[in-house]
């Protein structure tokens, strides 16, 4: 649990979320990446909360929330059908529009629903991630041995879910450790590393993350392509934050790819590996606790 927040089960899109909330105020909806699920928040979510209604879901698939069997189209794990389960969520609550914060697959939820439902958006915040089209795109070698998982994951089942069934906890520990500017666990609060270590665990979550990123590499990637060709770009304000030694950064001009799909696009960067909520607490509040207050 984060601390002063509730816990409850929401109906929506065919299936059910776990959805921590407190606070009041604007709505702020904060979604989780891979490996992790809501947990991630627990540095920033309480001091978010003394200004907005903040709203953090287990993605499907992750976290306590119902985790599907994928499909052959790989649709069950796409962002637009993500999206459409915050969409529900939101309609759920009686929420109208909110600002949504997003880091790594939640971060590509949060661009999708911006560019499918941008009645629904105040303003977006986006953590370590540039978009799925462009990041395919600027595969280096270099980026290509950091961003391994990309075409790990993203092979056949059951291949990568029976290499990493082998020994999760394992995997989990390495992915998570690497990761980091440190390169140490011990960024992470132990109920949080607890609970990403039990989502590996599980073979239908280990699943699930698994299809989240064979989405990746058709159904989005098709999507975010097909939208760059239409020329359509994000209505709504968008702060970008990433971390100085993360994913984004080996692109080679990360706030520019943003600049490519967004109106009104501003940027930070913060000296940090790529969990910056966990890492560096600090500098995502100060990047973000004053953006959305600007609304």
């Amino acid at each position: 649990m984060i601390p002063g927040f509730t816990q409850r089960f929401v109906d929506t899109n065919g299936l059910r979320l776990s959805v921590h909330e407190a606070g009041n105020g604007a709505p702020l909806v904060l979604l989780h990446g891979y490996p992790q699920n809501h947990a991630c928040w627990t540095k920033v979510a309480p001091e978010l909360a003394k200004h907005f209604r903040v709203i953090v879901p287990d993605l499907r698939g992750y976290g306590d929330s119902d985790a599907p069997e994928d499909d052959a189209e790989h649709s069950v794990y796409a962002k637009r059908t993500m999206a459409l389960d915050i969409i529900g969520l939101l309609d759920q609550m009686g929420i109208e529009r909110a600002h949504i914060l997003g880091h790594d697959r939640g971060g590509r939820v949060t661009y999708r629903l911006a560019l499918d439902h941008p009645d629904r958006v105040d303003r977006l915040g986006i953590i370590e991630i540039v978009p799925t089209g462009p990041f395919w795109a600027s595969w280096t070698a270099e980026l290509a041995m950091k961003a391994y998982h990309w075409t790990f994951l993203a092979q056949p089942a059951p291949l990568p879910e029976r290499m990493i069934g082998a020994d999760p906890e394992a995997y989990m520990d390495w992915t998570l450790q690497t990761w980091t500017k440190a390169k140490s666990l011990e960024v992470f609060t132990p109920d949080a590393l607890a609970g990403y270590r039990a989502q590996a665990r599980d073979p239908a979550r280990i699943h699930a993350m698994c299809a989240d990123y064979r989405a990746g590499a058709t159904y989005d990637r098709a999507l975010d392509d097909a939208d760059a060709a239409a020329g359509r770009k994000i209505a709504a304000p968008l702060m970008f934050l990433w971390a100085e030694g993360g994913f984004p950064a080996q692109t080679g001009d990360p706030a520019g790819h943003w600049r490519d799909w967004a109106e009104n696009v501003r940027d930070a960067s913060c000296q940090s590996g790529h969990f910056a909520m966990e890492e560096v607490p600090e500098a995502v509040l100060e990047t973000f606790l004053p953006f959305f207050a600007e609304a």
